[in-house]
């Protein structure tokens, strides 16, 4: 069903081929890691390849146990480091799926940090979105069940990873465009 005011359209219990749905929580997980000195860049904190493989990693596992099979990752978008992770540091990717189509899911991800010692309560370091494809064993995309927004804080989600979708779609779109008229105008890039 679309909401006529957002353009936005709700999630159903069942795909077009019978897969049942799954809620949110269904594949939601946190991976944790305490950063160490191998986890540094030169400027002595922990360098942001190392968290992005922990985003991809809980992206990856979530993808998988939402899909029921492999899920290789198809693009990472919108990777934000709010704060820097130090040497000490407990973090913990918390990744769920926010958005599914045919095949694709868009897999949100929040990473907290913690000092490993303190009581401290973890804070926010970083977000990212993460779009997975669902493949088979011959890597040729397959179905995904529909994810169920279970909370309104799933609903949001759910309806922001549309927006987020369209967005890449018409960015995709509007590239090969100026490529295909740069090419018809002969300039060779």
């Amino acid at each position: 069903m679309t909401d006529q005011a957002t353009g936005v359209t709700e999630p159903a219990n069942r795909s077009e081929e019978g897969i049942p749905g799954k809620p949110t929580a269904a594949s939601r997980t946190t991976l944790s890691h305490i950063m160490t000195g191998s986890d540094t860049n030169l400027l002595g904190t922990v360098h942001g390849g190392v968290i992005m493989k922990l985003v991809d990693d809980a992206a990856g596992a979530v993808a998988g146990r939402h899909s029921g099979g492999p899920a290789v990752t198809a693009s990472m978008d919108e990777m934000v480091f709010l704060e820097p992770v130090r040497v000490g540091d407990l973090v913990h990717v918390k990744a769920q799926v926010n958005w599914t189509g045919r095949s694709s899911m868009e897999v949100g991800v929040r990473v907290m940090a913690e000092r490993w010692n303190e009581s401290t309560p973890a804070q926010q370091v970083g977000s990212a979105y993460l779009v997975f494809a669902a493949v088979d064993g011959d890597g040729k995309p397959r179905r995904v069940p529909t994810v169920i927004p279970e909370t309104e804080r799933d609903k949001r989600r759910y309806q922001e990873a549309q927006i987020r979708r369209t967005h890449r779609l018409a960015r995709r779109r509007a590239i090969k465009e100026l490529r295909e008229k740069r090419a018809a105008d002969g300039i060779d890039d």
